[in-house]
């Protein structure tokens, strides 16, 4: 349930929220995972470590990818999926004050009433 003031979830982000609900994974392991370019929906095939003990369970997994890839254990600036909405849509209002005031000032140098 979306509270009064709270923004909305896109529904692409919403995968994320759901895997690491049910793979108990850190806001951290998500970011990686993403960043990565990893698929929520795929995870629980590289979460089988209790029947395959070879599989390391998926936080260490995500964490050894991470460090492979970029060369760092973890990222410099960890942030929820909310964080990441919230940011996303200040920047999205603060284009649009741009674009308006801009829009604003030519409407006001091509008006023939001056």
């Amino acid at each position: 349930m979306v509270k009064k003031n709270q923004k909305r979830t896109p529904a692409s982000l919403q995968p994320w929220i759901d895997a690491r609900r049910r793979f108990h994974l850190s806001h951290e392991h998500v970011q990686m995972a993403r960043e990565l370019g990893m698929n929520p929906k795929k995870l629980g095939k590289l979460d089988n470590h209790h029947q395959e003990l070879w599989k390391l369970p998926l936080p260490q997994f995500i964490r050894k990818l991470y460090s492979k890839r970029f060369g760092k254990e973890r990222p410099n600036a960890v942030r929820t999926i909310q964080e990441m909405v919230v940011a996303k849509q200040a920047k999205k209002q603060s284009k649009k004050a741009a674009h308006d005031g801009a829009r604003s000032m030519v409407d006001q140098r091509d008006d023939p009433t001056q």
